[in-house]
């Protein structure tokens, strides 16, 4: 994988406040989660011009639909490493378009997670964000039957839950918990 993630904290901005503190933060990384389909391009360029790598949540822009389409405007106008999203047909786009794809997957019951192995089998994403995080088994169940690198997100609240994630194989945590943003 060309575009490894080696950063154990990715920290998702919810608001143009906090995409802007992580602008003059130490991480390369950050994660875009909610926008308007109008600040793709300016908060792209924004980030760029910082030296990040953005991440887009793809499913959280208002004003575009979750789909094929919506993706190759993200890429084309944010131009992002890469975006996140639970919608398959978005996954297979972004590879297309050479980004990093991270396939969320929340994990509510046994069916969700076969269901959710099943996706995976098609899509092939570059990394998985299992939600809820904090469930140390599933992140080595999902990393043992699929080999994709797993990116733990939800209810990681505290420095405990970011260590027990990556005990259990993570590779990074996704977190909106500016006080898990500090480096250690």
């Amino acid at each position: 994988m060309t575009n490894k993630i080696e950063q154990t904290i990715l920290p998702a901005a919810r608001n143009l406040k906090e995409f802007d503190e992580l602008l003059e933060s130490c991480y390369e990384r950050i994660i875009l989660l909610n926008a308007h389909v109008a600040q793709v391009k300016p908060l792209g360029n924004r980030a760029r011009a910082f030296g990040k790598k953005l991440l887009i949540h793809a499913d959280l822009i208002d004003g575009l639909k979750s789909d094929e389409y919506a993706m190759e405007f993200i890429a084309q106008e944010g131009k992002p490493e890469g975006i996140i999203t639970t919608r398959n047909n978005v996954i297979l786009a972004a590879k297309k378009k050479g980004l990093v794809c991270i396939q969320r997957l929340f994990l509510i019951d046994t069916m969700a997670l076969e269901s959710s192995l099943a996706q995976l089998e098609r899509t092939k994403p570059d990394y998985v964000e299992v939600l809820p995080g904090v469930i140390p088994h599933l992140i080595e169940e999902i990393i043992a039957r699929t080999q994709i690198p797993v990116i733990a997100g939800g209810f990681i609240r505290t420095r405990e839950d970011v260590d027990r994630a990556l005990q259990a194989g993570a590779t990074s945590v996704t977190t909106s918990r500016k006080e898990l943003w500090s480096k250690r």
